[in-house]
């Protein structure tokens, strides 16, 4: 199918973004769209729902998981915002799995869930998953949509990096050049991905997972999230949906319509 054609019968492509507060989860979203704005939010009838009400709404601790955030800068996607399982505990828990399950049996396209983006902040070396986290890739039945963990704030582990790089007797300069890479090649090999995707720990592992540091900087690189996305999506029309929401990516709009 055409991609116009398929933009003109789904619409926009819908993601669930799961994360606790400060996870770096709206400075995401707001590079991927090409925005420093706030998105708009509707609520499921799909009328725009008021600024000042939804601060009421924030300050009183409620929150749903319907309303719809879209970036004018790129109205392709429509994303619903989880904030994590320790926020809500339980009840949080069991609103994003009934969230998913009623988008599943959605039957048009446009009104089911197409991928989930799991944040998780990185915020210290040895972080292990918290019991929320574990819990969701445990019990939480995605069936078929593309669930893709986000380890945000990975910088903040180039600190270690470098320590470990002048203990090993480089210098300021060369250590400060390695640490990047020091770092995503200890992550490789260590205990998080072990975990993340053994299936006797973990009954239902993501399709993948990407490494997102320095995010706050204006010249923040989100493409390797969107090629991770893409290519996570096994039906041809989603991917062709979610491609054509990336037009200032000729990159990978060239790649997809090669392999087509």
């Amino acid at each position: 199918m055409d991609a116009s054609k398929i933009k003109e019968k789904i619409g926009r492509f819908r993601i669930l973004v799961i994360g606790r507060a400060n996870a770096g989860k709206t400075t995401i979203l707001q590079r991927v769209c090409n925005t420093r704005e706030n998105p708009d939010i509707y609520n499921s009838a799909g009328k725009k729902i008021d600024p000042a009400v939804l601060e009421a709404s924030r300050q009183r601790g409620e929150h749903n998981i319907e309303n719809e955030m879209v970036f004018r800068n790129n109205p392709g996607f429509i994303f619903h915002d989880s904030r994590g399982f320790e926020a809500g505990g339980e009840s949080e828990f069991d609103m994003v799995k009934t969230f998913i399950a009623n988008r599943s049996r959605q039957t048009k396209l446009k009104d089911q869930l197409h991928a989930i983006w799991y944040c998780i902040p990185m915020e210290e070396d040895s972080r292990s998953f918290t019991k929320g986290e574990t819990k969701f890739f445990k019990e939480c039945d995605t069936g078929s949509i593309a669930v893709i963990v986000l380890f945000t704030k990975f910088d903040a582990l180039y600190d270690v990096a470098y320590t470990q790089l002048k203990s090993m007797g480089k210098t300021k300069e060369e250590a400060r050049k390695l640490a990047p890479k020091h770092t995503e090649e200890s992550f490789a090999k260590g205990s998080q991905l072990e975990f993340l995707y053994c299936p006797e720990k973990i009954g239902r592992p993501p399709k993948d997972h990407i490494c997102l540091p320095n995010m706050h900087e204006d010249d923040a690189d989100c493409k390797p999230l969107i090629e991770r996305t893409a290519r996570s999506l096994d039906d041809e029309v989603l991917q062709q949906l979610f491609v054509s929401t990336q037009q200032t990516n000729l990159e990978l709009c060239m790649k997809y319509a090669v392999e087509r």
